[in-house]
């Protein structure tokens, strides 16, 4: 449903795409991860007909992008970085406007406007200027705008960023029924979190080009799977407990904080190898204020792949 061949966009002397692939099969959700200025704001204009792009070709719902941008439109629902909303009017009047302007008729622009405001819990404040909505309440009308439609295609550029988690958590469950009703989604994101629950498929792209492909479990498994973290008494046993982990370890063992922190990441076997790491302190008295399991986060995986973490600001930033 939709399908990216070798994207190429310049923006003078930076490269925002440097051919990007992607392919998401019909139904399924993909999740286009990577840090600030990685290139996917970019991707996403590309894929919606917002923006041109220099090399490569793109279609969506069998439409191509480049050669028919209206047809292609016509299969897309967009809800971008920033919510695109009327703030002058209300909750209900910018959806029964957004469904004028698809020519869905007076009648169904204003029952699909209700269908949504209900969907996306706004009849609350339905009758208030938008301009008076919290960033959670907008961010929802937004989506529901890019619904109004009801198309194959949806596309969401961060749908989440800077929502509370009860506002956080109502998008999730809408985007879950969106793809139980036949929806393909795509979907932009810095939170391995969001990807782990809604993606079937997960691309970190970095300087505009896709670096790892797969599952969230796939992603994390690139970088140790699981990491032991230990938090020492005293940093006299920085040492130690080093050698310690370092029989486990996959890879070389992460000392933080002078020395009172440190991580490991371990295999497949886990549990055994924390057990043992358990058995080495106590054999060598070494003292701990915490120990633990965990599994890698978004900047562990970024860590491992680009050498820096999702909070970065890249100097590509601009280009996003």
């Amino acid at each position: 449903m939709i399908r990216a061949t070798g994207l190429v966009k310049r923006y003078k002397d930076v490269e925002a795409l440097a051919g990007l692939d992607l392919a998401v099969p019909e139904g399924k959700v993909l999740a286009l991860l990577g840090p600030n200025g990685a290139g996917k704001t970019t991707a996403v204009r590309c894929l919606t007909t917002l923006l041109k792009p220099d090399e490569g070709t793109a279609s969506v719902a069998g439409v191509d992008v480049l050669a028919e941008p209206a047809a292609a439109k016509a299969k897309i629902g967009l809800s971008g970085q920033y919510a695109a909303v009327d703030e002058h009017l209300t909750a209900y009047e910018n959806l029964v406007m957004i469904g004028r302007l698809y020519h869905l008729g007076r009648q169904r622009a204003r029952a699909r406007a209700q269908e949504l405001l209900e969907r996306f819990d706004l009849t609350e404040f339905a009758g208030r200027p938008t301009k008076t909505y919290s960033g959670g309440q907008r961010r929802r009308l937004d989506l529901a705008g890019a619904l109004v439609a009801a198309p194959p295609v949806i596309v969401l550029d961060e749908p989440t960023t800077g929502l509370d988690p009860r506002s956080r958590q109502l998008m999730w469950d809408v985007i879950r029924e969106l793809v139980g009703e036949g929806a393909t989604l795509l979907l932009t994101t810095q939170y391995l979190e969001e990807a782990d629950v809604l993606a079937d498929d997960i691309v970190v792209i970095d300087h505009g080009r896709q670096i790892a492909h797969g599952t969230a479990d796939e992603l994390k498994a690139q970088t140790g799977g699981q990491r032991i973290e230990v938090v020492l008494t005293s940093t006299a046993d920085t040492e130690t407990a080093s050698a310690i982990l370092n029989e486990v370890a996959v890879g070389e063992v992460q000392v933080a904080a002078g020395g009172r922190e440190l991580a490991a990441a371990v295999g497949d076997e886990a549990a055994s190898d924390l057990l043992r790491v358990l058995q080495g302190f106590e054999r060598e008295a070494v003292k701990v204020l915490d120990v633990g399991l965990r599994r890698p986060t978004l900047d562990d995986v970024f860590l491992s792949l680009t050498g820096h973490d999702s909070s970065e600001n890249e100097s590509t930033e601009a280009v996003k």
